[in-house]
């Protein structure tokens, strides 16, 4: 179940992050989300690639991290990061 981050529990986030707990990677994308303070729900994925079906699904592969931003769903933090600055820019 997506668990909301940074929001009010009124406000629907319209950013899904598919996530491992352990991954490193995922980490990198949820504290530049938090950084930006973006909304977002995260969706905790199991450990095995073969059961990671939504992933699948929405990305066409099982790694993780992937954020998905209305139609934009994008699939390794090297280029979330980069993404997350361009749209929304660093705040401060």
């Amino acid at each position: 179940m997506p668990q909301p981050r940074g929001v009010a529990e009124t406000e629907k986030p319209k950013i899904k992050l598919y996530n491992a707990s352990w991954c490193w990677y995922c980490q990198r994308v949820r504290e530049k989300l938090d950084e930006l303070h973006l909304p977002y729900d995260v969706i905790e994925v199991p450990i095995r690639h073969s059961a990671r079906k939504e992933v699948i699904a929405v990305s066409g592969q099982p790694e993780v991290p992937v954020l998905v931003d209305g139609d934009t769903v994008l699939d390794d933090d090297d280029v979330i990061i980069p993404y997350l600055e361009r749209t929304y820019g660093m705040k401060g």
